[in-house]
């Protein structure tokens, strides 16, 4: 059984916490996880959030059980493109919403193998023997310049304008979601974050912290929470584990132990 966890902080300088988070065990047997970071000014952000975290949970409620790796990725990139419509339609009716948006991070686990769907710069990473793993690729300004050769890594990750986004949930009326595949290995944990949390904590602090296992998990998400908060917490802070336990017995594709 797969051990989950979320926290949330508002920081030391927001007064409104614009992320949501959320998971659950769904009856069908699957594990939807979601984190959100929302922009757009006072109340925007904040629902911009909301809605998409409410979409997503409203729509994969109700997914049939047993379906292919292939069936889940079109169920989530679909949810995902609702709670776009959804955002978007909602900032076109009232002015106090224009132009809100949010990221989202969300993974649907079906055992020990997932799909994960990304828009924004919420991050996904896998932790696994003392590694850190990004998943997920930043949709900014910055990591674009990064990747054109433009600036360096250490540029990257202290540039000014780090946090401008080049794709955004709700803020058009079409978005392309980006999707990856997981395989978890015994003791090892997917973190879901915003970016409150990985611009201020570095992946060797993630290593170190996600890595004691000895610890309860909501003890180590708490302190991920808590080091982001020590290094200045300028934003809002979410935190989300997954953690497969080295005593998980795990059912290969013909139902025996694997």
């Amino acid at each position: 059984m797969i051990k989950t966890v979320h926290v949330s902080h508002v920081g030391r300088v927001r007064s409104v916490n614009e992320d949501s988070a959320w998971i659950r065990h769904l009856e069908q047997g699957y594990i939807l996880g979601i984190v959100a970071d929302g922009m757009g000014g006072h109340l925007a952000g904040d629902t911009a959030s909301r809605l998409a975290v409410e979409t997503l949970a409203a729509d994969l409620a109700t997914l049939e059980s047993g379906l292919s790796a292939h069936s889940l990725t079109a169920a989530l990139s679909d949810a995902i493109l609702h709670a776009n419509e959804v955002i978007f339609q909602t900032a076109a009716r009232d002015d106090k919403y224009h132009n809100m948006g949010t990221t989202v991070v969300a993974v649907l686990l079906n055992d020990a193998s997932g799909i994960i769907g990304h828009i924004g710069d919420s991050r996904a990473y896998v932790i696994s023997k003392g590694t850190v793993r990004q998943i997920t690729e930043d949709h900014t300004l910055v990591n674009e310049l990064f990747k054109n050769g433009q600036i360096s890594k250490e540029e990257r990750e202290n540039h000014p304008r780090r946090n401008v986004l080049t794709r955004a949930l709700g803020t058009d009326s079409e978005v392309k979601v980006d999707i990856d595949s997981i395989m978890l290995g015994k003791g090892d944990v997917l973190l879901l974050c915003s970016d409150g949390l990985s611009n201020l904590v570095t992946e060797e602090q993630i290593s170190k912290v996600v890595g004691a296992a000895d610890n309860p998990l909501e003890e180590r998400a708490d302190r991920l929470l808590h080091l982001a908060l020590l290094a200045g917490g300028d934003d809002n802070i979410t935190v989300a584990l997954f953690e497969l336990p080295d005593d998980t017995v795990l059912l290969n594709e013909k139902g025996c132990d694997a």
